[in-house]
């Protein structure tokens, strides 16, 4: 009869056991087809407005219908991506998506709070930049935990590789 490997015998960290079997479960990849269904969605809703409008648009209408298909096509790469890796990704994918929601709060955000002060002035730049720096807020947050989650599950598999013989 065959002994169990070493790493068997003595078993997976119970925190890295389940950070794991969190990364790959059917919630989680179920998670990622939606998201990648809503950006893509998204952003060929956009691209049909856009491409069916009877008279040509304003400059700045074209360039938010871009800006926002970009996104969502940006949120649809992404969740191909993920689901499209068989084995644990150790939260990069935590990182990625922290990133992206930080470049797109930051940039609507910005084009808020531009778009603001060109039509409804001070008043409307007072209610727009609040509110874009609470989303580049929240994104930075995230975008923090996600590094530090994946700081500490990198850590985790090192460790145990170490103690593998």
């Amino acid at each position: 009869m065959r002994e169990p490997e070493p790493a068997a015998r003595r078993g997976v960290p119970e925190e890295l056991r389940r950070a794991l079997a969190a990364e790959i479960s059917l919630g989680s990849r179920i998670r990622h087809v939606a998201v990648g269904l809503a950006g893509g969605c998204g952003a060929a809703l956009i691209a049909v407005l856009w491409a069916t409008e009877p008279h040509p648009l304003p400059v700045r209408t074209r360039a938010a219908f871009a800006g926002l298909i970009a996104i969502g096509l940006a949120w649809a790469a992404f969740a191909g991506w993920v689901l499209s890796r068989r084995r644990p990704l150790y939260a990069r994918d935590r990182v990625l998506a922290a990133r992206l929601a930080l470049v797109a709060a930051a940039a609507t955000g910005a084009a808020g709070t531009a778009l603001a002060a060109v039509r409804a002035g001070t008043a409307g730049v007072l209610v727009t930049a609040p509110v874009g720096v609470l989303l580049v807020t929240a994104a930075g947050l995230a975008l923090a935990r996600a590094r530090s989650h994946r700081r500490e599950l990198l850590r985790l598999r090192s460790a145990l590789r170490q103690d593998t013989p």
